[in-house]
């Protein structure tokens, strides 16, 4: 009788546990808000190109594109502006569907493809500019992986088109860590849980906190190869690239990092580096 009368307890408390945070939370939005930041990605990407090939860039591929965020805003900024989304996950690919593709208008949504596929193997129309961003081409971690995917990036540009890339670095990349960032509603987690220096293989994860202190633990996991950039740019010429240059994230007086990046091949003793690659066909 006492373990019939603790059972209803029990199940009486399950009816009237109120859900948490973190249960009601979607992590793709997360990402979007804590992540991406595509307007300032793009702005830098049609400045860059403008002042590199004297013309604005019409057409872009967004490469790992997961939600295609990025693509659906490339197409929102010009009348002309054509997108393609490469991704292999079916359920990112639909979420990016529902709720950034379909807030397009109609002329917009038609300029907008997404494509369920290999970035290796893909076949897309030739572009002027090709994004792989959020370091997600570091999950080819063979030599020549990566260069099949920079060849096969190469082949698909216009004659005057341009690869945009971003890579970190410095010695905090090489160690184990976690990164709180406080965001509005929410506290973003970066944890590079894993770390081998032999073969520069890398396990990361994504967690997000809430106030009322439940967590979505491992809302995204990575496996990367920390690439160097003598590494990136080794490859990328070798792939059929003709120029490779360095934008490097700049820091004020406080070594705080500024929304600034400017073109330079030397970056000394900085614990953390971003860059953005740029190499050009």
């Amino acid at each position: 009788m006492a373990r019939k009368n603790k059972k209803k307890k029990a199940s009486k408390q399950a009816k009237s546990a109120k859900p948490t945070m973190a249960s009601q939370a979607d992590r793709h939005k997360l990402y979007q808000e804590s992540v991406q930041d595509s307007e300032f990605e793009l702005d830098f990407v049609q400045d860059t190109f403008k002042d590199l090939r004297g013309r604005k860039p019409v057409t872009l591929r967004e490469d790992f594109c997961g939600t295609a965020r990025t693509a659906c805003v490339w197409t929102k900024r010009g009348s002309e502006n054509r997108s393609w989304g490469v991704d292999f996950d079916k359920e990112v690919l639909d979420w990016g569907r529902k709720h950034n593709l379909n807030k397009l208008k109609g002329k917009q949504k038609a300029r907008v493809e997404l494509i369920q596929d290999d970035v290796l193997t893909v076949q897309t129309p030739s572009v002027d500019v090709c994004l792989a961003f959020n370091f997600s081409y570091w999950i080819f971690q063979q030599r020549k992986d990566l260069l099949a995917y920079f060849t096969g990036v190469n082949r698909s540009l216009n004659s005057d088109g341009v690869m945009f890339l971003d890579a970190y670095g410095g010695s905090e990349a090489h160690t184990t860590q976690v990164e709180k960032h406080k965001l509005e509603g929410y506290t973003y987690l970066w944890d590079q849980n894993k770390y081998n220096a032999v073969t520069q293989e890398m396990f990361c994860h994504i967690h997000f906190r809430f106030p009322d202190k439940s967590r979505m633990d491992k809302a995204f996991s990575y496996n990367w190869r920390l690439w160097g950039g003598r590494e990136i740019e080794d490859l990328l010429l070798e792939a059929g690239f003709t120029n490779v240059r360095f934008y490097i994230q700049q820091f004020d007086e406080d070594d705080e990092a500024l929304d600034e990046f400017k073109e330079t091949r030397e970056v000394f003793d900085h614990d953390c580096w971003i860059a953005y690659i740029v190499a050009e066909k």
